[in-house]
């Protein structure tokens, strides 16, 4: 079964591969937020709202965004851009690790390098989403190795082709490209 404890003792030790930023290129981050639940270890998602402009219109995410200048690292965007999104405040929350920096394969997006900050929460926070935000939800690590969950799924993308891609389908919820390109990796390292 899965828990922070073996999530907290298997990131205590990982060395994260960071992308070296290049001029041009955005700097960003995600709050990965695990609590000890009724199935065991359980993450934080959010379903961004659907909005014209937002690459990311409407697909499941960490919460989290871009670097803006008043933060004073990456890891400072993904507490503002949690607190900012689904009102949980993570300053006093405990820090697990860095997962390897991660950037889209998808020449049609921005430029972004996304780097995943984990946290532990000893009880679930309560939620209040912004305008960017239709829901947040948590998922069980139980559940996301359920038979029939990780499969493929088409995508279709304004500017490029349908392409199958990795993905975990849970009822309403499908998490695929960058948010399953962050899971799967930490499914493998905590368990």
């Amino acid at each position: 079964m899965f828990t922070l404890q073996a999530a907290r003792l298997r990131l205590r030790d990982y060395r994260p591969t960071e992308v070296p930023f290049e001029s041009g290129m955005i700097a960003a981050a995600v709050a990965v937020v695990l609590h000890d639940g009724a199935e065991g270890l359980e993450v934080l998602f959010i379903h961004r709202a659907v909005r014209a402009g937002d690459t990311w219109s409407g697909q499941i995410a960490f919460p989290g965004g871009r670097r803006e200048r008043g933060d004073a690292s990456l890891l400072a965007t993904a507490i503002r851009e949690t607190h900012e999104e689904i009102g949980v405040d993570l300053s006093p929350a405990e820090r697990l690790g860095v997962l390897d920096d991660l950037y889209p394969r998808t020449p049609v997006l921005p430029p972004v390098v996304v780097r995943p900050f984990v946290f532990a929460l000893t009880a679930r926070p309560t939620i209040v989403v912004n305008s960017e935000v239709q829901d947040a939800f948590w998922v069980s690590f139980l559940s996301l190795q359920a038979p029939g969950v990780q499969g493929e799924v088409v995508v279709e993308h304004p500017g490029m082709p349908k392409r199958p891609l990795r993905a975990y389908r849970l009822g309403k919820h499908t998490i695929w490209g960058m948010s399953e390109r962050i899971l799967t990796p930490l499914i493998s390292l905590v368990s």
